[in-house]
């Protein structure tokens, strides 16, 4: 007891300072990784930091050699593959801008608003068989994706979503990033899928939600311009011509996480 009390009057406020100006470094630099690829690489290597630091206290040392070299590799992974983020964190800290993200705060629009903002512009662009992409970003960070088109930062409205796809104009070409109640950016690039097996009767567009399904937990909402089907694309399955019911009921599993999964009769594994 003694020892505790000792040891809680030998802190000072410095080092109290001290403590909170390296918490709140780290937070912030973890705010700005999170919504990139890097995200995950960083969890894995801070999850095997961990279990190296236990099998040290165990003493078994041929499993805390190998878990070290380990790190050693995926921390030069980290700097080697992800240089555009990095550049971007530093960049990020010369504006000032680091603070100013940590504290960003969420618009709060009503989920049921937005389901049915979303739903209606599906549906219109269907009936005049305009072509449309929508990605709506879950967990895996997109800022990659993003960075390819025109950042936006709008409120989802069937307005913008309709004026966006609309052909000939700026940003008719490329997907749209969603993220909970914001059209984070438009005419993104997203990556098509390599998969041979894909039916040779789906375009570019397809593909490409295919693909961006296969890279992230994603789910990608496809207009096709030939037929007006929608379909939706997650985990690396495309589930063509769904209801109106079925979209909405995939819209309410984003934004209300009921729980809800596609009709397999209606997907296409591989496919497309």
């Amino acid at each position: 007891m003694n020892s505790i009390v000792n040891f809680l009057n030998s802190i000072r406020i410095l080092d109290l300072i001290d403590i909170a100006i390296v918490a709140f470094v780290i937070y912030a630099l973890y705010n700005t990784l999170k919504n990139t690829r890097a995200e995950q690489l960083v969890k894995g290597l801070v999850i095997i930091f961990i279990f190296t630091k236990i099998s040290e206290l165990l003493k078994l040392y041929t499993v805390n050699w190998v878990l070290q070299k380990m790190i050693t590799g995926l921390a030069f992974t980290l700097i080697v593959v992800f240089q555009p983020e990095l550049r971007k964190i530093l960049a990020t800290l010369g504006k000032g801008n680091i603070i100013r993200n940590t504290f960003s705060q969420f618009r709060g629009e009503d989920p049921d608003k937005i389901i049915d903002e979303i739903l209606m512009a599906a549906e219109s662009l269907s009936d005049k068989k305009i072509g449309a992409l929508i990605v709506f970003e879950r967990n895996t960070g997109l800022n990659d994706i993003v960075e390819t088109g025109t950042s936006l930062n709008a409120d989802i409205s069937y307005q913008i979503l309709m004026n966006i796809f609309i052909p000939n104009t700026p940003l008719h070409d490329g997907a749209v990033v969603i993220k909970n109640d914001v059209i984070r950016a438009a005419a993104c690039f997203l990556p098509l899928s390599t998969n041979e097996n894909i039916s040779r009767e789906l375009g570019t567009r397809h593909r490409a939600a295919i693909g961006m399904s296969e890279r992230s937990d994603s789910i990608v909402l496809t207009v096709s311009e030939e037929t007006g089907d929608i379909s939706i694309s997650v985990d690396g399955k495309i589930h063509r011509k769904l209801t109106r019911d079925q979209l909405k009921k995939v819209l309410r599993k984003i934004y209300l996480d009921e729980n809800y999964y596609l009709v397999e009769e209606k997907s296409e594994k591989d496919e497309g």
